[in-house]
């Protein structure tokens, strides 16, 4: 079986220096390996090929034959680094709490131990007629979600 740690050593050494980075590495029993990459400006078809020729050039299919896969982290894929909560600062995120809670707001910062969310919701003020929009600021640790998506909304 190809060994998973060698494949993020690979893919470590051809993306330093750029804007991609490595998000996730799986592989399987019957040696598929999976490599999934981001960046900060997008990734296009080009640098997931380039990848895979590169880890392609560094394993052998004569001592061990393998199926691989380089993939970019989709829109609709949960974040799996620190870098992600980073890329999407400022922008409409969606949490799933382990405790089942949906939240959706802006993320409004991230560090080592989790991150802020900014949510809107509507109060009505004692005394007042109306419901009024507030601004409150949610903290997550990152053991405490399941997963943080990027919230695409049409308008």
């Amino acid at each position: 079986m190809i060994d998973k740690k060698r494949i993020i050593d690979f893919t470590e050494q051809y993306l330093k220096g750029s804007s991609s980075y490595l998000t996730d590495v799986s592989t399987g029993a019957d040696n598929t390996i999976t490599v999934e990459i981001d960046d900060d400006h997008g990734v296009d078809i080009d640098g997931c090929v380039a990848l895979s020729r590169y880890l392609e050039s560094k394993l052998d299919r004569d001592e061990e034959d393998f199926e691989l896969t380089v993939t970019s982290a989709g829109l609709s894929s949960p974040f799996k680094t620190l870098r992600q909560y980073k890329k999407f600062e400022g922008k409409e995120v969606e949490v799933l709490s382990r405790n089942g809670q949906k939240v959706t707001g802006r993320l409004k910062s991230s560090d080592d131990s989790g991150f802020t969310l900014s949510v809107s919701k509507r109060v009505k003020p004692e005394g007042a007629k109306r419901k009024t929009e507030v601004e409150e600021d949610l903290r997550f640790a990152f053991d405490e979600v399941k997963h943080t998506k990027y919230h695409i909304r049409f308008k």
